[in-house]
């Protein structure tokens, strides 16, 4: 055991295997289940309000953040799709109303947000939709917006909502982005070029392969989708294909849209690998408590997030692995369709412990480091709507089957030639109802 080399530490280290031992406590049980059932539907629905509380009232678009005159991002005004799409189908707006607002959001997309051939720039005016901060027209997250706006689309079918989302889609020239090769470059600014990098390992990239390989127009090379490099390192003796930061949300992002669980892409099963990377991340914080003593089976999920000393990319192994205590929830509940219990249990706990402290009006604060007595003072637009996303596909797979449902989808799993889970060796992929917990 690691010498302790004062008394403050000392106590910082007791205290916090007390709450380590708190934290183990069995949850489960028929009481306790109504009650993450409840918890779920309340995160759920105060997350959705970041969307409507800081929605543009007359252009749609999202901040990046709740921070005073913080620009629009347009992933988050992307998620702010999804997240109406499911306070629909939730009646926590009525028909009406959501189609009205996704209505408003697509028709600002279509024509006023600055664009480089169809690849919307990162930041954006919340008012008028101009690029601001010099910013990237960004490959990824553009991606992240179209995909949204066909989910969006794919809802409110044979609607001027959906006309609009597959013009915005069209319009995309994704062939563009490849620069003459055949990887994704993460973006481009007019005053010097393409960006010095490129979507070369797995990442939260797979949405914009899927996008662009199953496009009628500026269609990409089936190619593409094989040219990137999957890294794989086993950790825990859990073997994973891993992001180089190790951040959770990498796992994530994309598997919000498609549900991998169907597909194998050479024997490869990417909701499987998801699952591994959330149960590694969760071992890694539970082996590094003796640099941590906050994290546990419960104070776990080390993803990209505001910290303590700004926004870092925080991450377990396999990976990078830099991290300094600080937890991410929405990384937690964005695990819910990969790892229930883990994840049911851990935001519980959290919830129950701290709820003072890191929840308020727009569901869990981004992050907090027990540690250090820090809780994020605001919220990020991207993280509110992967939680709302995530959740939804947790309880009743709803996004999942709208993007599935995609003609663009079914052309990438056929030019890629992913094979259907009933074609699949059953010894190279384990039934989901044989998963060990």
């Amino acid at each position: 055991m690691k010498q302790v080399k004062n008394r403050s530490t000392f106590i910082k280290t007791i205290v916090c295997f007390l709450l380590l031992i708190a934290g183990m406590i069995p949850i489960r049980s028929v009481a306790a289940q109504e009650t993450t059932e409840d918890l779920l539907s309340k995160v759920q629905r105060d997350s959705i309000n970041y969307f409507l509380k800081y929605s543009h009232p007359k252009t749609g678009l999202i901040p990046d953040s709740n921070m005073p005159h913080a620009p629009a991002s347009i992933a988050a005004t992307g998620f702010s799709l999804i997240a109406l799409v499911v306070a629909a189908e939730n009646q926590w707006l009525t028909y009406d109303e959501a189609y009205d607002k996704v209505k408003r959001t697509l028709f600002t997309l279509q024509n006023k947000v600055q664009h480089e051939r169809g690849f919307f720039y990162h930041f954006i005016s919340t008012n008028s939709g101009k690029r601001i901060w010099e910013s990237e027209a960004s490959s990824i997250d553009t991606a992240l917006c179209v995909a949204s706006a066909l989910i969006a689309g794919q809802y409110f079918k044979d609607t001027i909502v959906e006309k609009l989302a597959r013009s915005i889609y069209e319009r995309v020239e994704w062939d563009w982005m490849l620069n003459n090769t055949h990887l994704f470059c993460h973006g481009y600014k007019p005053e010097s070029g393409f960006l010095p990098y490129y979507w070369d390992t797995y990442s939260e990239h797979l949405i914009l392969h899927v996008l662009s390989i199953g496009a009628l127009r500026h269609t990409v090379p089936s190619q593409c989708w094989s040219e990137w490099t999957r890294l794989e390192e086993t950790y825990n003796g859990l073997p994973v294909i891993f992001a180089h930061s190790g951040s959770l949300f990498t796992y994530q992002f994309s598997h919000m849209f498609v549900d991998f669980r169907e597909l194998s892409d050479n024997g490869i099963d990417y909701f499987t690998n998801s699952k591994n990377a959330t149960l590694a991340n969760r071992a890694f914080c539970i082996n590094s408590r003796d640099m941590h003593p906050t994290y546990g089976e419960n104070i776990w999920g080390l993803s990209a997030s505001l910290g303590p000393r700004g926004y870092k990319a925080y991450g377990a192994r396999p990976g990078r692995a830099f991290h300094d205590g600080t937890i991410a929830p929405y990384a937690i509940l964005s695990a819910l369709p990969f790892c229930e219990e883990e994840a049911l249990r851990s935001i519980t706990y959290i919830y129950e412990n701290y709820k003072d402290n890191v929840y308020s009006q727009c569901g869990f604060r981004d992050a907090f480091n027990l540690e250090e007595n820090w809780v994020a003072d605001h919220y990020i637009g991207i993280d509110q709507g992967i939680t709302v996303g995530m959740i939804e596909n947790y309880r009743s797979e709803l996004i999942w089957r709208l993007f599935m449902e995609l003609p663009s989808t079914t052309r990438w799993i056929e030019r890629c030639n992913l094979i259907p889970d009933h074609q699949i060796n059953p010894h190279t992929i384990m039934p989901r109802e044989q998963e060990p917990v």
